[in-house]
This record gives structure tokens, sequence and C-alpha cells, in this order.
């Protein structure tokens, strides 16, 4: 995916400047394309983001199709890893259609898998599903930690205006030994709460939006061992880039934004995430036997 106008909404026609260390986005969606765009190859966009230093991605499916798309793409490209869940609004439409069990089996079936690192993105969406999908909502997202914990991955957590019940839920389980905070939209409270716990922060393209000096207020509570990286991409591309079509060339936006915000050089910012990363999902791809992907 050589960066280009593409579609309606497109991506940014130029790559930004190359990260002095490697990075990884933490979190992409490779399957899913923004109405109006063209798709795009996984390979290409491989290769566009290794050019400016992201080398590294965490693939993830949450959705059946995108579940098995996943499967699919990291037995292919040696620089993903996987994550694999049913999103928090996809569990009320699977409920009502008769289909969460089978589906529940499915996403457990696949998570034994050596390079599915993450059981997520799982969580609460209280703001595309109603007050009649909480309770199956909050039942689905107890399942994912307990599959988390079983298993031994990492757990990826969606959280839209449903904080207080996200912390509530994790405290009554008891969250997985590496658990993220996917996309952080929490305040300063709730970043320090976080940090307490032991939790991952993960930053999107939304820190540098002109109203997230809330969100930038937060990331300053955060040590530099607890913060990650990511697009959501095709979702949430970066200022100056607002409302385009995001990718994984586009984290370098992103974290000269945070570095500025926490006052550190890029290539200190870079290592944390690089080494937090790392941390929390493991070695990718060839270095498994101990190579350099």
């Amino acid at each position: 995916m050589t960066p280009h106008a593409s579609g309606q909404r497109g991506l940014p026609e130029t790559a930004p400047d190359p990260l002095p260390i490697d990075v990884v986005d933490n979190h992409v969606h490779l399957d899913i394309t923004r109405e109006g765009d063209e798709p795009f190859d996984v390979a290409d966009a491989i290769k566009a983001a290794r050019a400016v230093g992201v080398t590294r991605l965490v693939q993830v499916g949450c959705d059946l199709d995108g579940i098995r798309f996943t499967m699919d793409a990291i037995e292919a490209h040696d620089e993903l890893v996987g994550g694999i869940a049913l999103h928090p609004n996809e569990v009320p439409r699977l409920a009502a259609a008769g289909r969460l069990d089978e589906a529940y089996a499915e996403v457990e079936r696949c998570a034994v898998h050596d390079r599915i690192r993450v059981i997520g993105e799982t969580g609460l969406d209280y703001f595309r599903t109603g007050p009649e999908g909480v309770a199956v909502q909050q039942d689905g997202f107890r399942w994912h930690i307990d599959l988390a914990k079983r298993l031994g991955k990492a757990l990826q957590i969606h959280d839209r205006d449903a904080h207080a019940d996200v912390l509530r839920i994790l405290e009554e389980e008891g969250a997985p030994e590496h658990t993220v905070l996917h996309c952080f939209s929490g305040d300063l409270t709730m970043a320090r709460e976080c940090v307490e716990r032991g939790y991952y922060l993960s930053f999107a393209g939304t820190v540098t939006f002109k109203n997230a000096r809330g969100l930038r207020d937060a990331l300053t509570a955060i040590p530099l061992d607890r913060v990650l990286v990511e697009t959501d991409a095709p979702y949430l591309a970066p200022a100056p880039h607002r409302g385009a079509t995001n990718a994984s060339f586009l984290v370098p936006v992103t974290i000269r934004a945070m570095a500025a915000v926490l006052n550190i050089d890029v290539p200190a910012l870079c290592r944390a995430v690089s080494d937090n990363s790392e941390r929390v999902y493991g070695p990718w791809g060839a270095e498994r036997n101990g190579q350099s992907a």
C-alpha cells in the first residue's frame, strides 16, 4: 500500500519521516475497508509501514469474518501477530440470532494458535448498543477475560462510554497479567487508576486532536513502561490527517505528538513502545527461532 489518494476518503498522499527506532502498531484492522475506499493489499500495507519504522503490527479481528481473515494473515506474514474476539457490539447481535455459543466456540478454537497473542478487542460499548444489550455485553466481556487468563494471552479492551463498568468488571473478574486499554479514552483520574492496577494504555491518533486536551493530560500520568501506540486503522487518523483513512504508516505522526506531550525525545518513546509491546505480546515472526524478522 504505497501512500496515495485512494477512494472517497483516501489515504494521506505522503508518508511521514521514518522513526529512528522501530515500533509496533498495537492495534490495526487490515480486514476492514471504510466505505468509499479501495481494498487494501495486506503485503503493501505492511511494506508501507516498514518503510517508516513500523515493523510489527497486531492485527485484530473482532467478528467471525475478521477472525478468519486474521488467522490467514498471521500465517502469511511474519510482521503480524493476531488478536481475536467478538466485539462488544457483535455479542448482542449474535445472541439475538441464537449464534453466540457457536461463535464463542470458534473464538476459543482459534485462540490457542501460537501467534494469536491477544484476546480482544472485547469490553463494553454503551454508545452503539442500547440498554437492552448491556447484560449480554457484560457477560461477553467476562467470558473473554476468562479465556485470556486460561490461555495466558494478553487482553485488549474496547471501552466506549463505559469506563466505570469496564473497571468494575476487571476488578471483579481479575484482570490478566497483560491488560491493555485499547484506544484509551479516559481522563487523568482513570489513567492513574489503570496505572495503579498495572494495565497498559494504548494511544491512537485521537491524542493529536485539538479537542483532546484531557487525553493528553492523561498521557502525562502514565509511566513509560505502560505506554503503547496504535492506529485502530482504518479509523482515527491523526491530525493533520483527521478524517482521512488511517494506516500503520501514520504511526510516526502519533509517536512524535506523544513525545512532545511527554517532553521526551522520540527515540526514548520508540524504545519504550517497542519494549512494552514485546513484553505484552512476545516476539514476532522469525524471531521465535532466534532470527530477526
